[in-house]
């Protein structure tokens, strides 16, 4: 009887302690969007982060879109000719890409480049005493160093997710026209009729969108909640991609019951 409420007593303390984190990630959210609109004052510095996040993210994800659209039309080529279905290759190259590729892919690429890199740039700023030394003037870290990294992280991934798909789409392009031989016109009118622009690109955008907020916001919880040590930075930051991947793989079965259950 001893042992089964010890081992109760120690899953009670686990799910305390998960409580309890969650809870603490959830107050420093809410102080991040508290802070968004003291830091929009300052639009210079949500550019920089623009920059910062977006432009030096930018090859790992038109390369990684491009390889992405190659093997999709060879993979998709392969599965169509066998139904006589070939035709119908850049309508499901293009919303693989616009509904979840595009989207799914770009963030988990996102959360392993530019969300580490948040968080090894916060924690060593907390490591060197910066975050402590901006507090002792009286200057809030989360409106001059946390909000307009999370705003340009949010602007960053949906244009992200757009280059990365229509660098894809292009890739498939080149190889159903150039390799295989699919006529060019047709592979492009069946996109035009097939593929709306409010559901499908339009769906794929806000997907972008909330997992920007996913990946940006717990790159920075990460980094400004670590241990001031390295061995500390250098755990968040596989904290980071461990989280970041897991909440977006998670949040995209939701967004995608929710935006393509009902019929057209």
């Amino acid at each position: 009887m001893t042992g089964l409420t010890d081992v109760l007593a120690r899953l009670g303390a686990s799910a305390l302690a998960v409580m309890r984190g969650w809870g603490h990630a959830a107050i420093f959210f809410f102080d991040l969007l508290r802070a968004l609109p003291a830091s929009l004052r300052r639009f210079g510095l949500v550019i920089t982060q623009i920059h910062a996040i977006g432009n030096r993210s930018l090859l790992i994800i038109l390369a990684s879109g491009l390889a992405v659209g190659f093997v999709l039309a060879l993979q998709m080529y392969y599965a169509l000719v066998t139904y006589g279905a070939a035709e119908s290759l850049g309508l499901i190259v293009n919303l693989s890409l616009v509904r979840e590729l595009g989207p799914v892919v770009t963030a988990l690429l996102f959360a392993g480049r530019a969300g580490t890199s948040l968080t090894a740039e916060i924690g060593l700023m907390k490591a060197g005493e910066q975050i402590a030394a901006m507090e002792l003037m009286a200057i809030d870290p989360r409106v001059r160093v946390l909000a307009p990294r999370f705003i340009g992280g949010i602007v960053s991934l949906p244009l992200l997710t757009i280059l990365f798909s229509a660098v894809g789409i292009l890739g498939a392009w080149v190889v159903a026209v150039g390799l295989i031989g699919i006529d060019a016109g047709n592979f492009w009118s069946i996109q035009q009729n097939g593929v709306d622009v409010w559901r499908d690109l339009g769906n794929g955008v806000v997907k972008s969108a909330v997992f920007g907020v996913i990946c940006t916001a717990v790159a920075l919880y990460q980094g400004y909640e670590t241990e001031a040590t390295p061995e500390g930075v250098a755990y968040a930051t596989t904290r980071t991609v461990v989280t970041s991947s897991l909440a977006v793989l998670g949040m995209d079965f939701v967004l995608t019951a929710l935006m393509f259950s009902a019929p057209r």
